[in-house]
């Protein structure tokens, strides 16, 4: 393996299509604006580098990034290229990640507007994240311990499983399907509008008129908190540990939950069946 260190690059494709190379205490910034840096590179580690240009991380191939920085300036920094670990690093370019597939991260701060889009088999660790549309058409993600924040995050989403999160989002999880959501806070309006096969278990849900028009919805010993007019035309089976503020016309299923301050059955699909009582269980 080649070893680059302590370098500055700032021209067009400074190290393009490079293999089997370390890249060390370097600076992707200069007066050259130089983009695509590592464009089609393949077995890269990059370590302790900072970003300020557009482009660095295309077409690559078994790419390992390490505490290292890019900033707002590094937009798209990671399209189109698979096998990926990013540890440790400042993600704060627009559209950080699209395209890519086979990536964990862990230990990461992302600020990235449209982060995510379109990707294939993302673990992700540990990580905090602020972002508008996260995570957008993608598939088998496995979160633990995320804390995310902005809105429109996990729109549809398919085949993906998250535990031990907090998400301070709106209208998140529309249409997403073949979801699990585990030991997790959710707050925002609009919860997963239009999903399919999605469960909550031991969740605490915050926030107005969740969980509408959904298909094969289930909710596990999960917490509603400031929750009205739930469960609008759903197909659900849920039990719920606290009071809910308003229930409206579920289409089919069970709601079991302690206390529910208004009940309204107003159309005739409306089939679902509420019982109101002290303890719940599934």
């Amino acid at each position: 393996m080649t070893t680059i260190t302590d370098q500055i690059f700032d021209e067009e494709r400074a190290l393009y299509g490079l293999m089997d190379i370390l890249v060390k205490n370097c600076t992707f910034d200069g007066p050259a604006n130089g983009e695509s840096a590592f464009k089609e590179g393949r077995n890269l580690t990059v370590d302790n580098c900072f970003f300020n240009l557009r482009y660095p991380f295309w077409h690559d191939e078994n790419l390992n990034i390490l505490h290292s920085e890019m900033t707002e300036l590094c937009r798209a920094a990671l399209w189109y290229s698979r096998n990926i670990t990013i540890t440790d690093t400042k993600l704060y370019g627009i559209k950080a990640l699209r395209e890519c597939a086979e990536v964990s991260i862990r230990d990461c701060d992302i600020i990235s507007p449209e982060f995510g889009w379109s990707v294939q088999t993302v673990n992700m660790k540990n990580c905090t994240a602020e972002s508008e549309y996260f995570m957008m058409r993608s598939s088998h993600l496995n979160f633990q311990e995320v804390q995310m924040k902005g809105k429109y995050s996990f729109q549809y989403i398919t085949d993906s499983v998250f535990e031990n999160c907090t998400f301070d989002t709106k209208d998140a999880f529309w249409h997403a399907k073949n979801v699990t959501i585990r030991n997790s806070t959710i707050k925002g309006e609009y919860l997963a509008w239009y999903s399919e096969n999605i469960t909550f278990e031991n969740c605490k849900i915050i926030g107005t008129q969740p969980l509408c028009y959904c298909k094969n919805l289930k909710l596990i010993h999960c917490q509603m908190i400031h929750t009205d007019l739930c469960f609008e035309r759903s197909e659900v089976e849920a039990t719920i540990i606290t009071p809910v503020i308003s229930i409206k016309n579920p289409l089919s299923g069970r709601i079991c939950a302690p206390e529910v301050g208004e009940i309204i059955m107003d159309i005739p699909e409306a089939k679902g069946k509420i019982q109101v009582k002290k303890s719940c269980c599934a």
